[in-house]
């Protein structure tokens, strides 16, 4: 599975990539909101892990161009706020988690497994359709 991060903070950013890269999975990295929507605009994502507060363009940008470009990618959302606002915003954008920092690597893993597992098993109905 392709997964895209976009998330500023260095020590978190390279947390995940970490985690994730050793459960198996292709990591692209992004340290702006900016550049993770052309990432959207120009890859094949299997999921999304953003950032709510970024330079450039935030994540609730990053949601609303993932929705403008009618893309059906899960999203999983992180933030230091847990603002009730930010997280309704978040989800009514299509985000499919929100996950509030500091937060265990290990969940996160365990999200991103069920939201890819998930994504798979849907790919897998439709190529068989086709």
């Amino acid at each position: 599975m392709v997964i895209l991060i976009a998330e500023d903070n260095e020590l978190i950013l390279r947390t995940i990539e970490y985690k994730l890269t050793k459960a198996g999975h292709e990591v692209i990295v992004t340290t702006n909101g900016k550049e993770a929507i052309e990432k959207i605009n120009t890859l094949e994502l299997d999921l999304i892990i953003t950032d709510i507060m970024m330079p450039f363009a935030s994540g609730i940008e990053v949601l609303y161009s993932i929705k403008k470009l009618e893309k059906k990618i899960p999203v999983i959302v992180l933030s230091n706020m847990g603002q009730e606002e930010v997280v309704i915003e978040a989800f009514d954008l299509g985000a499919s988690d929100f996950m509030v920092k500091p937060f265990s690597p290990e969940e996160l893993l365990l999200r991103v497994n069920r939201l890819t597992s998930h994504r798979m098993e849907t790919k897998s109905i439709s190529d068989s359709l086709s």
